[in-house]
């Protein structure tokens, strides 16, 4: 089966929460996403619970129990925290909604919850176990079975109120398909593991269900409190052994919610200091009418005033079995993680720039309570450096101001009131100021125009606008964007004095050369114009001349 939770890489903003509120830091990061370690996660639902993009997804059952409700023999068992899924309802209510679905029948799962306090009773008269943890709670269960697999012996060995329920359901029922109902993430995995329970759906898996098919439990009217409902108390903090006889005297009987309170008990089991102790634990504050799946519902003092008063006075009729045929079995599956060496853990924190033991804030930001258990984390690959906060800002930090220091670009920063939060050395060239930095806080009005940063306040943004400052003497080519989401306004300036004198300089030139070039012209066609009238005088002459000559030569040869 696949794993009863899984977080969406695709939704997963990289916010780090998850790690944060998990409790066994089951959680790793690839590329920035999420990934859920199901080697370590005990399946609490704290994640599914804090991720504000539902990136978790809680595996879907309902196609399963709709297929098993239709082959006809399936029965229901109702986790009897169902008062905080659906106030105001009742299990009449409830039990008729159920039985629409089609399921054959329906019982409360305080059924097995009244097998099982017997059965804890019965152990702490025999006062054999120093201390003895209840096993309703598979959270709880796995939290030992992975993390403290040295307790192991602490664990009642007797199987959950669902799992006791379905067997006893199966006994009176042959060939029954069971179909747990209630708002734990962990019972999936538990009926994964032991085979008893056929489906475990959560009360958001039954609450669509009743949507798809328009059903709306609601109580016809004010239910009557069977007098032997006793185990209806289960699911609130303190309600096991709000059930329990407690006959013998030789314990200590108390109660742990939550799993950072469940985990400081089992440290303080393992260090010695406590000893003769029945101790009620649970993964949810508040115990089970707080679990993960309820739905649009949280636990609160209504759903906890409801459950108890749907509670009786005595047991529910149920078969009294031996604990041999209750028994359950618990298998140490500790999480082997490899220690890295000290010189390991200063080379990452060396990275994030904590070179000293004053860097090192335990701010808790990535979610590990250290700095060193983060770069423990990074390590064995389940961090990145980056998820420190205070080491991103800074390199963030260093980076803009390096970008912002080197540009050869004035900038100027502004909040919407024109008030200079900004400005770099560039710019303070560009005016001809000798440390711009004294501008912080003052109006941009003081070195400039605003009337272009009023324009891009209204939305329209400049860009590589010409513009002349006759004040500085300098041309400049103006960007002005406003950014709503900080509301700053950016201007960037080019400085295009220089190029703009180097342009009309060329230009000047040009002229000159276009000039001269039209005098010598002028020149040379005038001497052009010179030279053919010089020549065009001289063939008159010479034509005149020849004709002489021609007819001086013509004479003579007549006289002979």
């Amino acid at each position: 089966m696949a794993f009863p939770l899984v977080s969406d890489t695709h939704d997963c903003r990289s916010c780090y929460k998850c790690i944060r509120v998990c409790p066994t830091k089951s959680i790793s990061f690839q590329e920035g996403r999420a990934r859920i370690v199901p080697d370590g996660c005990i399946l609490c639902g704290a994640c599914y619970l804090a991720c504000p993009q539902e990136a978790k997804k809680v595996r879907d059952d309902k196609a399963k129990a709709l297929s098993l409700i239709q082959e006809g023999n399936a029965y229901c068992s109702l986790a009897p925290s169902y008062l905080s899924a659906f106030p105001g309802t009742g299990y009449p209510a409830l039990r008729e909604a159920l039985l629409s679905i089609g399921f054959k029948d329906v019982e409360e799962t305080a059924v097995g919850a009244t097998i099982v306090k017997r059965l804890y009773d019965k152990e702490t008269e025999k006062g054999e176990r120093d201390v003895i943890i209840s096993t309703c709670c598979h959270s709880i269960c796995l939290l030992v079975e992975k993390h403290y697999p040295e307790l192991l012996d602490c664990l009642a060995p007797y199987l959950s109120p669902m799992l006791a329920h379905a067997k006893d359901l199966k006994e009176r029922h042959k060939e029954a398909k069971v179909i747990f109902v209630g708002p734990c993430i962990s019972k999936k995995d538990e009926a994964d593991t032991y085979g008893i329970v056929d489906c475990v759906l959560t009360f958001e898996e039954l609450k669509d269900i009743f949507a798809e098919r328009n059903i709306h439990p609601t109580p016809k009217m004010e239910e009557i409190v069977p007098e032997e409902s006793k185990a209806r108390l289960f699911p609130t903090d303190g309600g096991i052994l709000g059930t329990m006889e407690k006959s013998s005297q030789n314990y200590v009987y108390f109660p742990v919610s939550g799993t950072e309170e469940a985990i400081a008990a089992l440290e303080s089991i393992k260090r010695g200091e406590i000893h003769k102790t029945f101790i009620e634990l649970s993964a949810c504050r508040g115990s089970c009418i707080n679990g993960p799946a309820l739905g649009d519902n949280s636990a609160s003092f209504r759903a906890f005033l409801d459950t108890v008063r749907s509670a009786g006075k005595k047991d529910f009729e149920a078969k009294v079995y031996k604990g041999e045929e209750i028994a359950k079995k618990f298998t140490p599956n500790r999480v082997f993680e490899a220690i890295p060496s000290d010189e390991e853990i200063a080379e990452v924190l060396r990275k994030i720039g904590k070179t000293k033991k004053s860097d090192e804030l335990n701010c808790g930001s990535c979610g590990y309570s250290t700095c060193r258990e983060k770069a423990m984390a990074v390590i064995r690959g389940k961090a990145s450096l980056e998820m420190c906060l205070p080491y991103l800002m800074e390199k963030a930090r260093s980076f803009s101001n390096n970008i912002v220091k080197s540009s050869q670009n004035g900038i100027i920063v502004c909040n919407e009131d024109f008030s200079i939060q900004l400005i770099n050395p560039a710019m303070g060239k560009i005016l001809g100021l000798r440390d711009p930095s004294t501008l912080i806080g003052s109006s941009v009005s003081t070195i400039l125009p605003p009337e272009s940063y009023a324009i891009a306040l209204g939305g329209t943004p400049l860009v590589n606008k010409p513009e002349y400052l006759a004040d500085y003497g300098k041309y400049l080519e103006t960007t002005i964007t406003y950014d709503p989401q900080y509301h700053i306004l950016i201007g960037v300036y080019r400085d295009v004095t220089e190029a703009r004198e180097r342009r009309l300089s060329e230009e000047r030139k040009a002229a000159e050369t276009v000039d001269i070039a039209d005098q010598v012209v002028a020149k040379n066609m005038k001497a052009v114009q010179e030279i053919a009238l010089l020549l065009g005088e001289s063939a008159a002459e010479t034509k005149v001349a020849l004709n002489r000559l021609k007819d001086a030569l013509k004479k003579d040869a007549s006289d002979e």
